[in-house]
């Protein structure tokens, strides 16, 4: 639904209007109740607009009360957001529920590995930068932004205040979430001098190479070149300075290890198998489990033991250390993290010994 003339002039000035007056806020946490009516429209068309419902006006008053929002702004912007159909269809069937040798497959593929080499032949400088700066190695950097977008080649169709906005009034499981994440989108938007009915971004409401969350921008973003703008969308180097600094932040340890594989005697490790992915156990523990563990690790090291399905071998089994648990902390899926070291695994190998 495209926005009236008036309405798109009104909003550029606003925009325009808002980010002279205001400064940065914490970031505030809406607690609203999901919009059933909503949920009734989407039963019957691909999408619908969420004008006038009584969530949507109790998101926009809060806006206006705790950040000082132009609440006849918002009004314009919300009554061009549409409810995506889609979008609900997918956040209930996400890849991560796939077994392990399926969901590889999707990641570990000749022509991402290749992509991979050549987005490192082209952000050489940028890569070193980061790894300088942040201690987060080339490889991994470069296999977030290769499993989030294939290299920025596909961050996205859906506008990010359509998807938050669906997620947010018309999904009860995540509605929460949702609502705070659109709650910093818009605040990003102010803060970045954005128009909020134009980035696009995932179903979920990601945006940009490296797939930030509204909230993981506010919080994570790097401007790395100091034009005054952190630009995830176009420019590799902020999401290459990006995805370090997130890692940094997370606690990731420059030179250690990631993962190892570890090899079974007998049936006694599935005890310590579970959905936690902090790591819990020590060496020993995990030797007392009749486990051979693939290379030497340092004593002192905290392990997690995780179980990855295999097609015909049954199960594989790793020792994952801290970083595993850091990458984890990007997307909560131990699916997702071995995917990104795995990746990045391949396309170090590949790289060879180029400059």
């Amino acid at each position: 639904m495209k926005l009236k003339q008036t309405q798109r002039a009104r909003l550029k000035m606003f925009w325009l209007r808002s980010i002279t007056n205001t400064s940065r806020l914490a970031p505030f946490t809406l607690q609203l109740a999901p919009c059933t009516l909503c949920l009734l429209l989407i039963s019957c068309a691909t999408t619908s607009t969420i004008k006038d419902t009584e969530s949507v006006n109790a998101f926009i008053e809060q806006m206006a009360t705790k950040h000082q929002f132009d609440e006849s702004e918002l009004n314009d912007l919300f009554a061009t957001v549409e409810i995506k159909q889609d979008i609900l269809k997918r956040i209930a069937s996400p890849s991560e529920g796939l077994p392990w040798y399926k969901y590889r497959k999707i990641f570990l593929t000749d022509a991402r590995i290749d992509a991979g080499v050549q987005f490192w032949r082209d952000n050489v400088s940028a890569l070193a930068a980061a790894e300088q700066k942040y201690g987060v190695p080339p490889e991994i950097i470069i296999a977030i932004i290769g499993v989030e977008t294939q290299f920025g080649k596909n961050t996205g169709n859906y506008r990010v205040i359509d998807a938050l906005s669906t997620l947010g009034f018309a999904y009860p499981p995540r509605s929460k979430f949702f609502l705070s994440e659109l709650e910093n989108f818009l605040l990003l938007c102010r803060d970045e001098h954005i128009n909020p009915s134009e980035p696009l971004g995932s179903y979920a409401g990601a945006m940009g190479m490296p797939q930030f969350m509204p909230s993981s921008f506010r919080i994570y973003a790097v401007d790395s070149d100091d034009d005054n703008r952190r630009d995830i969308w176009h420019n590799s180097s902020d999401a290459i300075a990006s995805v370090a600094n997130y890692f940094a932040k997370h606690h990731w340890q420059a030179g250690k290890a990631i993962a190892v594989p570890v090899t079974a005697k007998d049936s006694n490790y599935k005890s310590a198998l579970n959905k936690d992915l902090k790591p819990n156990l020590s060496v020993t523990e995990l030797e007392s489990l009749n486990l051979i563990i693939s290379r030497q690790i340092p004593f002192d090291s905290k392990v997690k033991l995780l179980s990855f399905e295999q097609q015909q071998q049954g199960e594989e089994l790793w020792a994952a250390l801290d970083n595993f648990y850091v990458i984890t902390r990007y997307n909560h899926s131990p699916l997702y993290a071995m995917a990104v070291y795995q990746l990045s695994l391949s396309i170090l190998n590949k790289k060879g010994s180029f400059p």
